[in-house]
């Protein structure tokens, strides 16, 4: 696949609809299309002109994309296929079938398919298939928790949704992981995760908590892993990114092993698991670890 030539770059900077609709090869493709966020205003011209002419639309939930249809005064009414967690795997298939004929516009209910939503299978399915897939890229709650959160950004990892159970042993795996790190978490179990995540990884380490990013209440909280779940306790609403700082590069001490193993024990692992799993995870002895843990236990 080339990339555009000269005129097509010129275009593009002249806002030109022959670059806005230009397609990169021959054929029907298969379109993951980015969502505003929050703000409304962050709508492409791009992605407005995707959903004019869009004749089906595979979305998250179909009633947020005639919702989003409505918001930008898009009369089109496109075919309708509902691609969410519960069926895409399913669905996958059918929708590269379609996309042989015709251009397949795919939406979730926010930001870009695929990125903790639905929409991996149906590229994975396209690519075996040989079906082109593209994209009109844009909003991203990741990657502008990550750019307001002021924790460096020249190298970082998104870890997706925090886990509702083992959240500490969980967080424990990632106690020596040097990048920032970027999760999602529900609103509802923000100070939970944040209390397991500091008995994990220490109440010192840098957090920020990035509230309802691109809408009229953001909000990005700022402190120790100890400090936001105080502040986390007395309730918060709304979509939620955390943003973690990276461990420091050093190497692993015993220290600290044993209490990433205390921590371990505090959720339910047993001494020796507990102390079996650090072990592999920070190249300490596990005989150490154990031995260390049990003369701290009370």
């Amino acid at each position: 696949m080339e990339p555009p030539g000269d005129h097509l770059i010129e275009l593009a900077a002249t806002g030109h609809p022959a670059m806005l609709a230009a397609e990169w090869e021959d054929g029907a493709v298969i379109i993951l299309a980015a969502t505003p966020i929050g703000n409304l205003g962050d709508a492409s011209r791009r992605l407005v002109e995707a959903l004019e002419n869009a004749e089906t639309i595979a979305a998250e939930d179909t009633r947020t994309t005639m919702h989003l249809l409505r918001a930008l005064g898009i009369e089109n009414r496109p075919r309708l296929i509902a691609l969410h967690e519960h069926n895409e795997v399913e669905k996958a298939a059918e929708i590269v079938e379609l996309a042989r004929d015709a251009d397949v516009l795919v939406l979730t209910d926010a930001g870009m398919p695929a990125i903790s939503d639905p929409g991996f299978p149906l590229v994975a399915a396209a690519a075996a298939a040989g079906v082109t897939v593209t994209a009109i890229p844009g909003p991203s709650a990741v990657l502008t928790a990550l750019a307001v959160s002021g924790l460096p950004t020249d190298r970082f990892t998104f870890e997706g949704f925090v886990p509702r159970k083992g959240r500490v042993a969980w967080f424990s795996a990632l106690a020596h992981e040097e990048r920032t790190m970027v999760f999602f978490e529900s609103p509802n179990r923000l100070a939970e995760s944040l209390a397991d995540l500091a008995a994990a990884l220490g109440g010192a380490r840098r957090v920020v908590v990035a509230r309802e990013l691109t809408k009229l209440h953001e909000e990005v909280r700022r402190g120790t892993a100890d400090e936001l779940a105080a502040w986390a306790a007395s309730g918060v609403r709304g979509e939620i990114c955390i943003v973690v700082a990276g461990a420091e590069p050093a190497s692993a001490s015993l220290d600290g092993g044993i209490a990433q193993v205390l921590a371990l024990v505090a959720a339910g692992t047993g001494l020796k698991d507990a102390a079996g799993e650090v072990a592999e995870a920070t190249g300490l002895s596990r005989r150490s670890l154990y031995q260390g843990a049990l003369s701290s236990r009370p």
